[in-house]
């Protein structure tokens, strides 16, 4: 059994190693953006096709490709980056798309509990049609991207060899939260992405794999980038004037779609029970 001291120096290492890569990422993303527009908003969108070499660049690396041979195995490892069976990969999406439904459910209802700023956006409309797509898609790709590879590849494989699955996932899920109070620490937010970091850690772990975990968070940035937080700052709280026919309806989304998602995810996991029995 793993002595305490060995647990908290897994713990903090895979955090620094997780908040690293992701660091790496969003710097990269940031300097692209700011190089390729500078208050210029009618500028081609170049950066969203250097990032996507970026990307590809990154995930080869963090994969086991070149220089130092001597990690090239445990990049690889931790990439995490295994294949599943279409069954998996199937289940594992509809579970991942009921638990977004879900979470933009609960985002929108602890809005109007909770007196909470919005997150921050830049005003995207500035940009031509086309422009906006591509850096809408493109934003929505760093993040799943850096995310799953820093915390349910790395991070939470290293959590996994010092802790029981679950532990592992909630660990991952707490620091995968703390690598979002920038945007404030309020708690509808963060319950928010404590969630949301278990949905993707349990998507991992039941299919050793963030293959499966990269659409479903994909889909979920997205969304709130789209959908749910442009319009934050005109949510009314329930305080101001009561819980209107809206309020009850993204109540019942949130209640609703968890309890899908959870069914979905009990097939998961026995769906991965019968291949470690058969294996």
């Amino acid at each position: 059994m793993p002595s305490p001291a060995r647990k908290l120096v897994a713990i903090v290492w895979s955090g620094l190693l997780a908040f690293f890569i992701l660091l790496a990422f969003q710097l990269i993303w940031g300097a692209l953006l700011a190089a390729n527009f500078k208050n210029k908003f009618t500028a081609p969108p170049w950066s969203v096709v250097v990032m996507a070499v970026v990307l590809w660049l990154l995930w080869q690396y963090l994969g086991g490709r070149w220089w130092p041979a001597s990690t090239s195995q445990w990049r690889r490892r931790h990439l995490r980056a295994n294949r599943v069976t279409g069954r998996a990969f199937a289940t594992s999406f509809i579970a991942g798309i009921f638990a977004v439904v879900a979470l933009a459910g609960y985002w929108i209802v602890f809005f109007q509990l909770s007196k909470t700023p919005p997150n921050a956006l830049p005003d995207i409309f500035k940009f031509p049609l086309t422009s906006l797509i591509l850096l809408l898609v493109m934003s929505s790709l760093v993040s799943p991207f850096a995310e799953e590879i820093a915390f349910r590849g790395y991070c939470q494989q290293i959590l996994e060899r010092e802790f029981a699955g679950p532990s592992a996932v909630v660990l991952s899920s707490l620091l995968f939260m703390l690598a979002h109070v920038n945007h404030g620490w309020y708690w509808p937010k963060l319950t928010v992405y404590l969630l949301a970091g278990l949905v993707f850690g349990a998507i991992a772990l039941l299919t050793n794999s963030i293959l499966t975990s990269i659409p479903v968070h994909f889909i979920g940035d997205f969304t709130f980038f789209a959908l749910v937080w442009p319009h934050d700052a005109t949510r009314r709280l329930v305080t101001q004037g009561g819980a209107d026919s809206w309020f009850w309806i993204h109540v019942a989304q949130a209640v609703i779609f968890t309890l899908l998602a959870l069914l979905v995810f009990q097939r998961l996991a026995r769906l991965r029970a019968s291949v470690v029995t058969i294996t």
